[in-house]
């Protein structure tokens, strides 16, 4: 069985930004965490929440850089957390459950992408690690802290064109490859968005997967200049290519995801654009759409079992 992948006419597109999303939305009273919260399309999903009322927790790898881009934001609150070490995770959440706080809105954005072979932990390949395991057992901990009508927003891509989950070799023990160990990453996101909505909605707690688009912000910092280039991804002079965006519109689709009752009675969904993404029918990560793969329930649930076993957290 595969999800349903239909367009709801949201009457948002690929142009609306975050704040557009949230025009006229009142968040007053909400809490957010955002990772990623204070640098490129997380950064731009953070101020858009606090001007719609929310008050946001940011968690960063570095507390100071993050202190320093949320400087004058009232209504953001950063603490340390380190996605690649599951003690920090732990302790991370640990804490903010002592402070008894419900949390409404959980956006999964912080991640790396294309980087050099990296071990961490026990020996984790570091993007399935951060982007992925980091997340699942962050949103797994936070369980008891979730409102009622809570949502989990996981920042995945169309890079997840690239790679299934590689069931044999989750780790690249052999032929790692940054562009493929990314692209599996991102997969698992979609996966991890789709199990936990499943075991989340007798509880109110949804979730959904999300392709921002193509944005150049410091996700890209492992990648030198010259392959921008040599990929398209900008032109002679360093402008965007036709089909970037902006933070602001990158972020749009999480907040949307985040708040938008439209998607009443669609979790689990992948969205693209401010509304749910069709299948993918092409090649073409421009274009977009989801791969079966991203949107496939029994591997979702073998990922979620898998994740269980990595991280030692129970089933939810």
């Amino acid at each position: 069985m595969i999800t349903q992948q239909r367009k709801l006419d949201s009457g948002f597109d690929a142009h609306s930004t975050a704040d557009d999303v949230l025009a006229g939305v009142d968040l007053t009273g909400t809490t957010a965490l955002v990772t990623g919260g204070y640098s490129g399309l997380g950064l731009a999903a953070t101020h858009a929440l606090v001007r719609a009322g929310a008050h946001v927790l940011v968690p960063a790898r570095r507390p100071e850089a993050a202190e320093a881009a949320l400087h004058g934001t009232p209504g953001t609150e950063v603490h340390a957390l380190d996605l690649a070490d599951q003690d920090s995770v732990h302790g991370f959440s640990d804490g903010f459950l002592r402070t008894g706080r419900s949390l409404d809105i959980l956006i999964n954005g912080a991640g790396v992408m294309a980087c050099l072979q990296t071990r961490v932990g026990p020996g984790w390949e570091a993007h399935f690690a951060v982007n992925h395991l980091g997340h699942f057992a962050l949103t797994h901990r936070l369980r008891p802290a979730f409102a009622p009508g809570a949502r989990v927003v996981a920042v995945a891509s169309s890079g997840h064109f690239l790679s299934d989950i590689r069931w044999d070799d989750l780790h690249f023990r052999t032929g790692y490859d940054r562009w493929l160990a990314y692209a599996q990453s991102k997969t698992a996101n979609a996966l991890f968005a789709l199990h936990l909505d499943r075991l989340g909605a007798d509880h109110g707690l949804h979730a959904f997967a999300v392709h921002p688009g193509s944005i150049l912000t410091p996700l890209q910092r492992h990648i030198p200049r010259a392959e921008w280039l040599a990929q398209g991804w900008v032109t002679p002079d360093g402008t965007p290519a036709d089909g970037f965006k902006t933070p602001e519109q990158g972020a749009a689709t999480a907040v949307w995801a985040a708040t938008s009752p439209l998607l009443d009675g669609h979790g689990g969904a992948y969205c693209q654009d401010c509304d749910i993404a069709e299948p993918a029918t092409t090649d073409d990560m421009l274009t977009g759409g989801v791969k079966p793969w991203a949107v496939d329930p029994a591997a979702a649930a073998r990922l979620w079992d898998l994740s269980c076993e990595l991280t030692g957290l129970d089933a939810f």
